[in-house]
């Protein structure tokens, strides 16, 4: 897809495009983003923070005094667009050393959303989910009030998005289709990472399995229908978990990941046992400043390594790459998986290439590899520009599966 606006910067391109997605569910509007975009200097992560954070704070501002008057549809509505506002602002403040004002776009990013998620009917239930010494946030969608079992979609983010943020990419359309949708952040997800410095891991059935046992005591949760779906990063986590995780009844990757080490290795020299050594050795100079001439010319290298040193709680650019190397499903990790699952594909991805291909011929479960074209609107990461499209072909697979399970 055309580059409409930052023709030089492809990455704040994309999570430009990102926020216009999030139109289709009431997470933008267009003009708004358009708007706030013409005023960026292109690159300029300050910029980038600042303009972001006066749209989002103008549209909150009018979001409260709409409460104030009793108008709490056109509230609801624009708490929702200021919290996906705010969580933009903040996207480029991470690194070893975060830009402290990170932490106030975030919560105020959660602080929209749950103005708007007690708007819904019915309400949109904020949830403390207990994991090892402490819980992880999340939110409960319920269909209704009834209490009938119903099938239950469990969503988690990846690399850099949001347990909110998923309400725009399938929680409410899920919801509109009769699935209960409990939503999460894992270790090294926003919530967690902000409040409790956790960092991700890799085994990460050790963070479903505590998801999965929490769904089963909530209402109207049908214990035999509750499937996962991982997006990004999550494209390799949840299907970790769920090759160890055998009570979910399906399993969905937007998009499929299979090995993170390849990305990591990519640009190192000599075999892969070669990059891998010298990735993980105590000193490598040379490597190091390769990196970081990487860092200085490549949009998405910049902010990627410095986003990865904070999810990861890595110190330099090489350990952050380094750790990517741990999240794999290979050495018959994948073919443990035993529900029904869909690998999702993005034709121009420009992250992870030919990464859902892989995940699914490893697979020896029920598969299906479900492919979205730049001439859809749906070619780029995860399917921004088309998601109503992309969330109609996933929720129909989810029906079709669960139906005949």
């Amino acid at each position: 897809m055309k580059q409409l606006l930052f023709p030089n910067n492809i990455q704040f391109w994309y999570e430009t495009l990102r926020s216009m997605s999030h139109i289709a569910y009431g997470g933008a509007d267009f003009g708004e983003v358009v708007s706030t975009g013409e005023r960026i200097t292109e690159g300029d992560y300050d910029s980038w923070y600042v303009e972001w954070m006066a749209t989002a704070d103008r549209v909150s501002d009018e979001a409260e005094k709409a409460l104030a008057a009793g108008h709490r549809i056109s509230a609801r509505d624009g708490f929702l667009r200021a919290s996906n506002y705010y969580r933009l602002a903040e996207f480029f403040l991470h690194g070893h050393v975060c830009d402290p004002r990170h932490d106030h776009a975030y919560d105020r990013s959660v602080a929209c959303f749950r103005a708007a998620a007690a708007l819904f009917t019915p309400v949109i239930e904020p949830v403390r989910i207990p994991y090892e010494d402490t819980t992880l946030p999340g939110y409960f969608y319920r269909v209704d009030h009834s209490g009938a079992p119903r099938p239950t979609l469990i969503m988690h983010n990846g690399f850099d998005g949001t347990a909110e943020e998923l309400h725009f990419f399938g929680a409410m359309a899920a919801v509109e289709r009769g699935y209960n949708v409990l939503t999460f952040d894992g270790p090294g997800m926003p919530g967690p990472r902000h409040h409790q410095g956790l960092v991700f891991r890799p085994d990460w059935e050790n963070v479903v399995t505590p998801v999965v046992d929490f769904a089963e005591t909530l209402p109207g949760v049908d214990d035999s229908r509750i499937a996962l779906l991982g997006v990004s990063m999550g494209g390799v986590l949840a299907p970790r978990a769920a090759a160890f995780e055998h009570r979910l009844a399906a399993l969905i990757a937007v998009d499929g990941l299979y090995d993170l080490g390849e990305t990591a290795v990519r640009n190192v020299p000599g075999t892969r046992e070669e990059a891998e050594r010298l990735l993980r050795a105590p000193s490598a100079p040379e490597l190091d400043a390769a990196l970081e001439q990487a860092m200085e010319h490549e949009p998405i290298a910049r902010w990627a390594f410095n986003h990865g040193m904070y999810v990861m709680g890595a110190d330099t650019p090489r350990a952050f790459n380094a750790s990517y190397l741990d999240y794999t499903l290979a050495g018959g990790i994948a073919e443990r998986i035993q529900c029904p699952t869909l690998v999702c594909d993005a034709e121009e991805d420009m992250f992870f290439q030919g990464q859902p291909e892989k995940l699914y011929e490893h697979l020896t479960c029920p598969k299906t590899l479900m492919l979205f074209t730049s001439e859809e609107g749906a070619g780029a990461h995860c399917h921004p520009g088309a998601m109503r499209l992309a969330i109609a072909r996933i929720c129909d697979w989810l029906d079709d599966t669960l139906t005949t399970a």
